[in-house]
This record gives structure tokens, sequence and C-alpha cells, in this order.
């Protein structure tokens, strides 16, 4: 970690009681931050520190909740729920991990890591919104209850149909691409044309090992015969949950796609979904996510979802089934001979310049924050990570921080993308060991040259 957090005047809102605590709680994670540095008296200082920033914490979130209720703000009670999963589930994990790990330097810093990361991302995000500076990235979160609800039965529905005993990744995936993923795409509609988009995602080697091992044992990928029995199969897990979440009415299966990875990174862009589920099922990874924005916003009752491309009906099954495999098999032979790139920048601008100027000889991901950084380093690990030195909620050396902290991948070499030429930006950021600085000044012949090369001095 760094020798402190730093707040910055973006931070305040605007509402002095609101801005006055969360200056507050920045404070005291400083002090938590130099005790950890005073190894005699590190675990009291911390117990003592980590009451502190509860109480703090505690305070801070009623008085916000009675400023939101004093101005009948729309956003209370999903704002209100933020405050409640952070108070009741994130610190409870914290201080549990904190116990368990007799507070040692690497519990610690995970405790700081996560609630300094968590108060920026909040005060930028929902604070802001209170105020009409933002949007909050939770607009169309539904209920907790009928988030855990689904949670709870996707579950136990992998463990009743492939006894895979799973365990939840994130309540909040973001789309990240995680190894070889097959993409299956399901649109139900009702009479009264209300509509649920499905889109479920399956590793690989996930499908071999579940239902290839039921219909080819001597299978080793993914060929027609295991596709067609997966569709049908998915089609019997999303009617379990239809039946179990959908609203009572006849709905009626009218879309269904294969879809390629980039054509469900624009779903996700287009809109966001009320469910957004990642599971680690001990075989491969899982996701669930469904687009259903009439549980939330009534003007969008007879919103028409976007078509996804080779609709799959009976009378093309076989083919669109074959064709899909095919291309995915170009796409991974062509990929297989490619060094992995992981492009990290809030600026879309600036992730699709490089994903123009590299994409033909780099596979390239993208990241748009540092927690979907992480994930897509965690899910896919790639051979290079460029990274921007500034972004708005953590900035690069932060990230790049939160990489060295995390044994698994500790090692991941990571080159700086930046505007910033100052000497003491690169002089915080050595200790990390950066394998490179680059410019974004530079020419793009410059800047591809200077990762080719890297590549070259490894090899």
């Amino acid at each position: 970690m760094g020798n402190q957090f730093v707040w910055h005047d973006r931070f305040n809102i605007g509402v002095e009681v609101i801005d006055k605590e969360h200056k507050k709680l920045f404070s005291i994670l400083n002090k938590l931050l130099a005790s950890k540095l005073q190894e005699e008296k590190h675990r009291w200082a911390c117990q003592e520190g980590i009451k502190y920033f509860k109480e703090h914490a505690m305070k801070h979130f009623a008085e916000e909740e009675v400023y939101m209720a004093s101005i009948s703000y729309p956003g209370y009670e999903t704002h209100r729920r933020v405050h409640d999963n952070f108070r009741k589930k994130t610190l409870p994990s914290l201080e549990k991990e904190l116990n368990q790990k007799n507070f040692s330097e690497e519990a610690t810093s995970h405790f700081l890591g996560v609630c300094a990361g968590w108060l920026i991302g909040h005060t930028l995000t929902e604070d802001r919104a209170i105020v009409g500076k933002n949007i909050s990235r939770w607009s169309g979160l539904l209920p907790e209850e009928e988030q855990d609800a689904m949670r709870q039965f996707i579950l136990n529905l992998l463990d009743n149909m492939f006894q895979l005993k799973a365990r939840t990744i994130s309540e909040c995936y973001g789309g990240e691409k995680f190894g070889k993923g097959i993409y299956y795409r399901m649109l139900y509609e009702e009479s009264q044309k209300e509509q649920w988009e499905i889109i479920l995602v399956f590793e690989e080697k996930l499908l071999v090992n579940t239902i290839g091992s039921m219909v080819d044992s001597q299978a080793s990928e993914i060929n027609v015969m295991i596709m067609n029995a997966a569709r049908y199969t998915a089609q019997q897990f999303a009617w379990n949950i239809r039946e179990q979440f959908f609203a009572s009415g006849m709905f009626e299966l009218k879309e269904e796609n294969l879809l390629s990875y980039e054509q469900f990174q624009k779903r996700f862009e287009g809109e966001k979904p009320q469910f957004s589920l990642l599971f680690d099922t001990g075989e491969g990874y899982f996701a669930f996510c469904a687009i259903a924005p009439h549980l939330v916003e009534e003007e969008n009752k007879n919103k028409v979802s976007i078509k996804g491309k080779g609709t799959i009906k009976t009378e093309n099954e076989i083919s669109e089934v074959k064709k899909y495999l095919k291309k995915n098999q170009e796409m991974k032979e062509k990929v297989s001979k490619k060094r992995k790139l992981l492009v990290v920048d809030d600026s879309e601008f600036l992730r699709m310049a490089m994903k123009e100027l590299l994409g033909n000889e780099y596979e390239i991901t993208e990241a748009n924050s540092e927690l979907s950084a992480i994930r897509c380093i965690t899910l896919d690990r790639p051979d290079l990570v460029l990274l921007d030195y500034e972004m708005p909620v953590c900035d690069g050396r932060q990230v790049l921080e939160m990489i060295r902290s995390e044994k698994e991948i500790s090692d991941i070499p990571v080159m700086f993308l930046t505007s910033r030429v100052d000497r003491e930006s690169v002089q915080k950021v050595i200790s990390l060991k950066p394998v490179g600085y680059l410019l974004k000044t530079l020419s793009p012949e410059k800047i591809k040259k200077e990762i080719d090369d890297y590549f070259k001095k490894k090899k």
C-alpha cells in the first residue's frame, strides 16, 4: 500500500454533513494505515481503528439516509441497500478475515484496500447521484431479496442438474471475458409484450465436463452434438427460472442466438442487466445475465430488444450451430497464436484506438475500471497489462498495488500508458516493478514498437 489515501476536492458533493464525514472516514483509514506500519502495536491499533471506522461509517450512513429522506431523493431505497450491503456483509466478512489471519499484514492491507476502494467508488457514483452530479451505477438494481433468491435458486439448480457445488464470484458481473466462452441468448416474450432476455455464458470446459461427459464421454472439446444438447439443457435451465421468477402469463421463446464475445459485450453496453451473476462451478465459470427493464422502468414496458445475428429456428438450427462452432474454432485458432493484452483505461476512445492499433497481432481484452481489470486478470490471465495511470476512482498506481498484493496474479507484467511525464509520478511506481512506461503522446507506431520489443526481449 502507499503511505496515505489522498482526499481530492472532486470527492465533495456540496452537502456539508456528507462531505465532512467523507473526509473523516479518509482520515481514519490513514491512521489505520499508519498503525499498520508500527509492528509492535499493530494488532491493538488495528482493532481500535477498525472499531472507530465502523462507528463513523454507521453514523455517516445514518446521516446520509436522513438527508436523502429530507429531500425526497428518488434513489433512497436503492442507496440504502448499498449501505446495508457494506455494513451487513462486506465489513463483517473483512473483520472475520482479520481475526482468522490474526491481523496479518496481508489481511490488514486487504481490509484497507477494500474499504478505501468502496469509499472512493461510492463517493464518486452513488453519493454524487444524490445531488444530480452523476448517475448511480446501480440504477437498474432489483430488490436485494430478489437478487438473493435468484442467486440461491441458480446455485441449487447447478447442484440438482449437474451435481456442481458452485460458489458465487460476483453479483455484479460486468461482462468480462473468461477463458474460451460460449454465449447463449434466449429472448422470452409474454402476450403483453413484456420481455425477459436471458444470456447464459459457459466456459467451454464446463460444457465438456458436464453435458459432454453425458453425451460423448470421449469428447475433449465442444462439438455439434454437445452444443445442441447444451442448448436444450440451457432452455430447461431457463424454464425452471422462468417458472420461479417470471410474472404470471404465457412466455414464449421468441429468439435464440449463439453470440460472439463482441456481440455479448454490445448487449452489456446497450442495457444494464437486472441480474448479472458470475459463478465458479469447480468445473469452469458460468454467468447468468437477465435483462428485464420492465421490472424497474414502467416506461420501458413495451421496449423491444435488439435482435441478435443468426437467429436459430427449427429449420436452420443444425446449420446455425455448425456455423457458430466453425467460426468459434477459427477464432480460437487465430487467437491461440497471439499474445493476450489487457487494456485498462476509462476512455472508450483510447481502448478502441489500442484495439485498432494492436488487434491484428495481439488478442485484446478491455477493462474500463480497476474492479473490471482485476476480474479480467483473474478470469483470463493476460501476457501484458497496458494500464492507464489516471482513472477516476483508483489511479493506475493503486491498481498495480492491488495486482502485486494478490499472490496468484502478482507476477503479471504491467506497462503504464499515460499522459503524465513528471518525475514524481514515475518514482511512485518504480517499487511496484512495471515493465514499461509509455506516453500517450507517442505516435501509434512507437507505442506498438515498444510493446513488440518487450515481447521480443522476453522471448
